[in-house]
């Protein structure tokens, strides 16, 4: 079993008579952590809405009939919460009128559940974001040495569970998680009708990686306007599966200050989008894949440890370039991203001109534990 970081953030939020809300795409864990978390305890009532009974439980029921159900039961955990018919104004009733109840709630589509969850719920939950497992989740698992031999293998076939723990079925998997993804979490809904236009879509992005990304071209490469791809990537991040960064600028002239970069917060669902799969040695866009992993594994652990950071790239005019940019207290950290410790990093001296307070540093392969463990 291997220990997710999240289990420690959500038992300090237990029993605070606020609902826990857990976000994530599917196949990250999260209902294999809710039931380890609740394994010891016999006054847990579990109630999978997928199933047509459990939906009708809360349809027109009253706090007392809700009362009757939980029984005894002092944690209640609803999975494929999105499936009730409005749910927040049921989760609600609940947090207000039966507070001696934990509630937990966890669905495959975050999205949904999310969107239906916020106005009902304001100040009445506790909201965590679970993504596939961690470098740092899985260093603690078996160890550093053990670990850093596998990040090829990580930058190729990626974190998720299903896939970390099937060695040698990887592509299979990844291709029916993929096909999840599309498919159940995203073409079902109702903004988007054509599925070629999304699938064009993620597989620009999954080209694009490490460079900045354009909603005019974008829209020019899938056939559609520009404010109908910004509602699209809008989704998308909000499904997890992809996450932006904007351009870092306090006005200096020769600064891109409307740029962003995407990135996939799983390298082997991008890789699987473009059908690529050769070993890192042969591959052109090894550079991508390394910043793109850092990148994705610094915000895991950012939100994980609730450090609240601001993020960004940097880039001028004379193409200089720095991958990514934290600010917080008023100090901006920046990081340039090489695969080899012998490369140059030749833009953090313009960077460091115009911003000579920062703190600017490499990160290679030979250095990058603690950049991830912070």
């Amino acid at each position: 079993m291997i220990y997710r970081q999240l289990k420690s953030n959500i038992k300090t939020k237990l029993n605070t008579e606020k609902a826990i809300i857990l976000l994530g795409a599917r196949q990250v864990g999260k209902t294999t952590l809710l039931k380890n978390l609740f394994q010891d305890k016999n006054d847990v009532l579990w109630l999978n809405a997928d199933e047509e009974d459990v939906r009708n439980l809360f349809d027109q029921a009253s706090s007392t009939r809700l009362k009757a159900i939980f029984g005894n039961a002092k944690v209640i955990v609803v999975d494929e919460a999105q499936r009730i018919p409005n749910v927040g104004l049921r989760f609600k009733l609940i947090t207000d009128e039966i507070p001696d109840v934990q509630l937990v709630a966890s669905g495959s589509s975050a999205f949904e559940l999310a969107n239906n969850l916020n106005e009902p719920l304001t100040g009445r939950k506790w909201e965590f974001q679970m993504y596939p497992i961690s470098f740092s989740e899985m260093v603690k698992h078996h160890g550093m040495l053990a670990e850093n031999r596998m990040i090829p293998h990580r930058l190729l076939y990626g974190y998720y569970p299903e896939i970390v723990n099937n060695p040698g079925n990887e592509i299979s998997f990844l291709k029916q998680l993929t096909d999840s993804f599309l498919y159940k979490d995203i073409l079902m809904l109702e903004q988007i009708k054509k599925s070629e236009t999304i699938i064009t879509l993620l597989k620009a992005l999954a080209y694009q990686i490490g460079n900045q990304v354009s909603s005019n071209e974008l829209a020019q490469i899938c056939k559609i306007d520009s404010k109908t791809i910004d509602k699209y990537l809008s989704l998308l991040e909000k499904s997890f599966i992809i996450f932006r960064l904007n351009s870092f600028s306090r006005n200096i002239r020769n600064e891109l200050k409307k740029s962003k970069k995407i990135y996939f917060y799983d390298l082997g669902i991008r890789n699987a989008l473009i059908n690529n799969f050769s070993q890192i040695e042969n591959r052109q866009d090894l550079g991508a894949l390394w910043e793109n992993f850092l990148i994705a594994e610094r915000l895991k652990q950012n939100q994980y440890l609730e450090k609240w950071r601001n993020t960004y790239f940097w880039r001028n005019t004379e193409q200089n370039e720095i991958d990514y940019i934290e600010e917080y207290n008023d100090q901006l950290y920046a990081y340039e991203f090489k695969w080899n410790p012998n490369a140059k990093a030749r833009s953090t001296k313009s960077f460091i001109k115009g911003y000579p307070d920062a703190q600017v540093k490499v990160i290679h392969k030979d250095n990058f534990e603690e950049f991830l463990l912070d």
